[in-house]
C-alpha cells in the first residue's frame, strides 16, 4: 500500500487522503484514469466463493467473478460459454460425465492451473463438512479421473442442472496446492484465483481494492485498479455518484435514478434482471392457515407498488418464475382481490377489528425501495384484517435465519436465478430438504422430489409447471415482481448490463 508522509496527508485533506489511499495513488498520481470505483450495495463477508451463506448471495458474485473463474462462463445475456472448462457433457445414458480443461492458465501467484484443481474443487464442494451450500448438487457425481486435459466422472444421481450450476452460485475453482498449504484462514488473509483481477487490499465493511491480472487468459481488463466501496445505505450510494467519489453505483431508488441520469456527466441504464422480489412464508402459525396465506397474497396490489414506488420499473409476478426462466407460465395468475381476501380471513375468524397478527422481516436499502415496499404491503394488509409488524435486518442475517429455519412467518427476499432453471428458483426456494427453503411440508416435497432426477427434459419442465401451479393455489409463497436493475455511472464509461444483476468490472470500459 502507498505510504504518505504526515505533511502530505495533511496537505491533501481528509477526503482526498482517503480516496488516494483507496486507489493506491500518491498526490501526483491523483488524476490517473485507470481506476474504477464502484459504490457497492453489500459488504463482503468472506473471500471463499464456495462456502458459507455469502456464497449464495447473487449480488456478491460480481466480486467473486472478478477474482475467481467459474467452471463454465456466462455472458451478460445469460448464455453459457467456456470458462475454465472449454467443453462438457454426459454420455448417452447419462451415467457418466466429461469435461475438457482449459490450457495455459495460471493462478495469481504464478503457479500453473491444472485439471487436478478442477477435481479437487469438485470433491471439496461435495463434502458436507466443507460447508458448501449447494453440496447436495456437487455430491451427485464422483470418481473423477484425469487423462490429459479431459476429466471423466461417474454420475451418482442424475442432476439435470449439474453443469448449469458450474456457471452459478459456488461454481468456482480454487487452487488445490495453495489452499491445502495455507488453509481456510490463510486463504481468507490472502486469496488467489485465476480471474481478471487480483486482491490488493481489503478493509472489512469498508472497501476492497483489486489490481488487474496482466496474465489473464481472457486478456488484460480495461482498468488497472478496481475499488469496491461497501455502501449498503442507498442515500450514501446516491451521494457517492452525485459527488463524483464513485464512478458507478447500482440499486438506488428509481426517482434518484431518473434524476441522476439526466445530469451532465452522468448516464444510466435500467435492465430487467433475473432477480425477483418475493416474501418467504414459513410453515408456522398463523401461516399454517391456508386462508391467511391466500389472503396475504390477494391483498397486495403489485401493479400499484410498481407504478407508485418503483416508477414503473418492474414486472408483477404470480410465481417464482420470471419470463426468462424455462418453466415460466403466464397463465398462472394471483389476482389482486381485497374483497376475496376479507372473505377468506372472515372464514378463519379474522377481520379488521380482530386482525391476524404476525411479523414480517425485511432488508432496508439492499434493493430499491425494499423497506418502503414492505411498508406499503403492510398498509394493504391492514385494510383486509392483517396486522403485520416490520422487523428490519441485514441480508446476512436473512441467510443465517433461513438456514436455521427461523425466518418466522414472513420475510422479504430478493431471489436470483441467473441460470433460469425451475430447480434453482421454485425448487430450492420451496423444497423442504433444501437449506434455502422456508416452507417445509410433505405435500410439496412429494411433488418436487421426483423432478430432481427426471431425465426426460420435456417431462421435467411439465412437472415443474404443475408444481408451480399447485404452490400458487396453496399460497405457500408470495411472489411480488421481477426487478429492473438501475445503474448510474459517469458518462465517460461504457456499461454492458448483466441480466444476472452482477455488476462485474469486466463489463465496464472507458467510453
Amino acid at each position: 500500500m502507498t505510504k504518505l508522509t504526515r505533511r502530505e496527508a495533511l496537505s491533501l485533506g481528509a477526503a482526498a487522503f482517503i480516496t488516494g489511499i483507496l486507489a493506491g495513488r500518491t498526490p501526483v498520481e491523483a488524476a490517473e484514469t485507470g481506476t474504477l470505483t464502484i459504490a457497492f450495495n453489500v459488504n463482503l463477508p468472506s473471500f471463499d466463493p464456495t462456502t458459507g451463506p455469502s456464497a449464495v448471495n447473487p449480488t456478491i458474485q460480481a466480486i467473486y467473478r472478478s477474482i475467481f473463474d467459474q467452471y463454465i462462463g456466462q455472458g451478460p445475456d445469460l448464455k453459457f460459454q467456456p470458462g475454465l472448462l472449454t467443453a462438457w457433457g454426459w454420455n448417452d445414458d447419462k451415467t457418466k460425465l466429461w469435461m475438457d480443461v482449459r490450457e495455459g492458465v495460471t493462478w495469481h501467484d504464478g503457479s500453473k492451473f491444472t485439471p487436478d484443481d478442477v477435481v479437487w474443487s469438485l470433491e471439496r464442494a461435495a463434502k458436507q463438512e466443507t460447508g458448501n451450500p449447494i453440496q447436495f448438487i456437487w455430491s451427485t457425481a464422483n470418481n473423477y479421473k484425469v487423462e490429459g486435459n479431459r476429466i471423466t466422472g461417474d454420475v451418482v444421481r442424475f442432476e439435470p442442472t449439474f453443469f448449469k450450476w458450474m456457471a452459478f452460485l459456488t461454481g468456482y475453482i480454487l487452487p488445490k496446492n495453495y489452499y491445502t498449504k495455507v488453509g481456510a484462514e490463510g486463504f481468507e488473509k490472502k486469496p488467489i484465483g485465476t480471474g481478471p483481477y487480483m486482491v490488493d487490499a481489503y478493509e472489512g465493511n469498508s472497501y476492497l481494492r483489486l489490481k488487474a491480472n496482466p496474465n489473464y487468459f481472457g486478456g488484460k481488463p480495461a482498468f488497472d485498479t478496481v475499488i469496491f466501496k461497501f455502501v449498503p445505505d442507498t442515500t450514501s450510494r446516491v451521494a457517492e455518484i452525485e459527488s463524483g467519489s464513485s464512478d458507478v453505483t447500482l440499486e438506488i431508488p428509481y426517482e434518484d435514478f431518473d434524476r441522476l441520469k439526466q445530469k451532465s456527466g452522468l448516464a444510466g441504464v435500467a435492465t430487467p434482471v433475473s432477480d425477483i422480489g418475493m416474501i418467504f412464508i414459513s410453515n408456522v402459525d398463523p401461516m399454517l392457515d391456508k386462508n391467511v396465506r391466500l389472503a396475504a397474497n390477494m391483498a397486495i396490489d403489485k401493479d400499484a407498488i410498481i407504478k407508485r414506488l418503483l416508477r414503473g420499473y418492474g414486472n408483477p409476478l404470480s410465481t417464482l418464475e420470471a419470463p426468462e426462466y424455462e418453466a415460466y407460465d403466464a397463465s398462472i395468475k394471483i389476482s389482486y382481490d381485497p374483497e376475496q381476501a376479507k372473505k377468506l380471513l372472515a372464514a378463519s375468524g379474522y377481520s379488521t377489528k380482530k386482525p391476524v397478527k404476525f411479523t414480517i422481516k425485511t432488508t432496508r436499502g439492499f434493493k430499491p425501495k425494499d423497506y418502503e415496499m414492505i411498508q406499503a404491503i403492510v398498509g394493504m394488509w391492514r385494510k383486509v384484517g392483517i396486522e403485520a409488524e416490520i422487523e428490519v435486518y441485514e441480508i446476512a442475517k436473512h441467510y443465517e435465519l433461513r438456514a436455521a429455519h427461523k425466518l418466522g412467518p414472513a420475510a422479504f427476499y430478493n431471489w436470483g436465478n441467473a441460470i433460469g432453471d425451475p430447480t434453482t428458483s421454485t425448487g430450492f426456494a420451496m423444497f423442504g430438504p433444501s437449506p434455502h427453503s422456508a416452507w417445509k411440508t410433505k405435500d410439496i416435497d412429494d411433488m418436487l422430489g421426483p423432478l430432481w432426477v427426471e431425465k426426460d427434459e420435456a417431462k421435467r419442465i411439465a412437472g415443474w409447471k404443475a408444481a408451480i401451479k399447485y404452490i400458487a393455489e396453496q399460497g405457500y409463497v408470495i411472489p411480488l415482481l421481477q426487478y429492473v436493475q438501475p445503474i448510474v455511472y459517469k458518462s465517460s464509461l461504457k456499461v454492458t448490463p448483466n441480466v444476472s444483476g452482477a455488476l462485474q468490472p469486466t463489463l465496464l470500459s472507458k467510453a
